[in-house]
């Protein structure tokens, strides 16, 4: 019988397939089918740090209106500082997840600076989450931040984050380092005990006719697979974490792709949203089918096998690739 079972930050998995922060997981009952469809486990859609801000603020503003107006007015209301209306109804919808469903339950913040976000992190926590995923979504727009101390920030969170819980911690990180291995290793050594590769930065678009930035959503491809393949497949092995690689995962061969690289998991969104849950099962049986043809047992078997420690020309995995790529395109007028 074939074996499809893997690990995720010490969590033992019926199969390597998860469903990532997305809308998928607004709703308790697509959660459910989720479930029934076979995946292995559910990150939760993103606390995003805007949004508990704006919420504090605005909730801040309509409660304090008028209170100056008169003196007696000063004191009627408490100071209860900063409000967590998102928070709360992100807490309350996890806790309704997590008594649905048997599958782990992985909370997501999406942040980057600490202060109240270790009180959110404790907050999933209680609810009942299995595991956290810290989110790293920044645009380093300002000219006088270096890169040394954004990634002095990114440790520092995830280091602050660490301290305050208990749960497993994964980090879920941009491709955007340019000294990706070394912040990867600093991250796990703050203590992540994995890492998803990569974020998708979602970009603006500009309508000509308003005058208008607005938002464009534009679904992966399965082309955007090979950035997280060759990372992981460069790191499996020297990085002490567990590999989640979560952009461009939409076809059997893609998840047997990433274990071959290293990967614990695959993560997915886009292959849902776009061709329904059901292809969760399609994709396991071709899983299966493809392990018979070519012999394998279980997926532990392959992991790793295509891993730059394993493969015979690791060095195909850096530089000379790069040049093999561009020689093999011949222009025909």
């Amino acid at each position: 019988m074939l074996d499809l079972t893997t690990t995720y930050l010490g969590f033992d998995l019926k199969n390597p397939l998860v469903a990532s922060a997305s809308p998928l997981s607004e709703k308790v009952e697509t959660v459910c089918k989720l479930e029934e469809a076979g995946v292995a486990a559910v990150v939760m859609y993103s606390l995003f740090e805007e949004q508990i801000v704006h919420e504090s603020l605005e909730l801040d503003h309509y409660l304090s209106y008028g209170t100056e107006a008169f003196a007696e007015a000063l004191t009627y209301l408490p100071d209860i500082g900063r409000y967590s209306i998102g928070a709360d109804a992100y807490v309350a919808h996890l806790q309704r997840v997590k008594q649905a469903v048997k599958i782990p339950i992985v909370g997501s913040l999406n942040g980057v600076s600490a202060g109240g976000w270790i009180k959110y992190a404790k907050k999933i926590e209680d609810a009942g989450a299995d595991a956290l995923e810290l989110n790293i979504y920044y645009l380093p727009f300002d000219p006088d931040l270096t890169s040394a101390e954004l990634e002095d920030n990114y440790v520092k969170l995830v280091s602050d984050v660490r301290a305050g819980i208990k749960i497993p911690l994964a980090v879920k990180l941009s491709p955007f380092f340019t000294g990706m291995a070394n912040v990867m290793r600093r991250m796990v050594e703050a203590g992540a005990d994995g890492l998803a590769l990569f974020n998708r930065f979602y970009q603006p678009d500009f309508d000509l006719e308003a005058l208008e930035v607005v938002p464009n959503l534009v679904l992966s491809t399965s082309q955007e697979l090979r950035m997280p393949l060759r990372w992981v497949a460069l790191l499996y092995g020297q990085i002490k974490a567990d590999f989640a690689l979560t952009t461009g995962v939409h076809t059997a061969e893609d998840v047997l792709k990433a274990m071959m690289a290293g990967a614990s998991v695959v993560m997915m969104a886009s292959e849902l949203l776009q061709n329904g849950l059901g292809r969760v099962t399609e994709i396991l049986a071709d899983i299966e089918r493809w392990m018979e043809t070519h012999e394998y047992e279980s997926i532990r078997q392959m992991r790793g096998s295509m891993s730059a420690q394993a493969v015979r020309a690791p060095h195909d995995l850096r530089r000379s690739n790069y040049m093999k790529v561009l020689n093999s395109f011949r222009y025909l007028p």
